[in-house]
């Protein structure tokens, strides 16, 4: 593997991008993903998706909790997103399980898709997705005690992040998300080791997230070669400011 140099060129590139995160009808920010550790709510999705398109945000990450958990996946809540956060994209997760549907989230307006629990369910599984999505494909490697944990990270999906960054080096995936499931929701700092890590393992572009709630913390991650970070809890909260989004 080739280790990437960022250095000036990610801090002026790097991207903040705000999630918003399903369950139910409102935007909620839950705890290392415990559904029952609910630590931030927001009544009224699109709203919150209008407030960061219009603090600069280029894309906005969409979850859908319960369609990640469940294997349910739903392109009509992709699509009323989509609408609220023209102009900027959305990069849709949660409950895609079969190429067919990815193909409908993209339909629905979706300009990137994450794909973790599929991809990770056959060995072929990345090179499927890649195959289907091409450029628009993000896979999601998300970490708990250096496991690759699937199903709305509630199974281990069998595979060590070495193993994981070999599949994805394989079929060249054309882009990553790590999550750190331990400090995900709890604005404790993001995990670097485990970012440097899949940073130096991969010639993809990677996605930090987990832990971030601080412009220290985003300079930390783009310092280890990030090419962004996903934020939830610090920007509900107002620990970092909605200015972030628009550097």
């Amino acid at each position: 593997m080739v280790t990437r140099k960022y250095g000036d060129e990610v801090r002026t590139g790097f991207e903040v991008v705000p999630a918003i995160d399903l369950l139910g009808d409102e935007a909620v920010r839950l705890e290392q993903g415990a559904f029952d550790r609910v630590v931030a709510r927001e009544s009224d999705p699109r709203s919150l998706a209008r407030r960061f398109v219009a603090a600069g945000a280029r894309t906005i990450h969409v979850v859908d909790l319960a369609g990640a958990r469940d294997g349910r996946c739903r392109p009509e809540v992709i699509a009323d997103l989509a609408r609220a956060a023209a102009p900027a994209a959305v990069q849709a997760s949660g409950g895609v399980r079969a190429p067919e549907d990815a193909r409908a989230l993209v339909a629905a307006g979706a300009e990137r898709v994450v794909v973790g629990t599929a991809a990770w369910e056959t060995a072929d599984g990345v090179e499927r997705y890649v195959e289907a999505l091409g450029e628009r494909l993000v896979v999601a490697i998300d970490v708990r005690g250096g496991r690759v944990v699937a199903r709305g990270w509630t199974e281990d999906a069998g595979l060590t992040v070495a193993e994981a960054l070999e599949r994805c080096a394989a079929a060249r995936a054309p882009r990553l998300l790590c999550s750190a499931v331990e400090r995900d929701g709890t604005l404790a700092g993001p995990d670097l080791a485990l970012l440097a890590e899949v940073v130096r393992r991969s010639d993809a572009p990677v996605l930090a997230a987990g832990g971030i709630r601080s412009s220290s913390d985003l300079e930390a991650v783009a310092a280890v070669g990030c090419a962004g970070a996903i934020v939830g809890r610090a920007l509900l909260e107002g620990a970092l400011p909605l200015a972030s989004l628009a550097r």
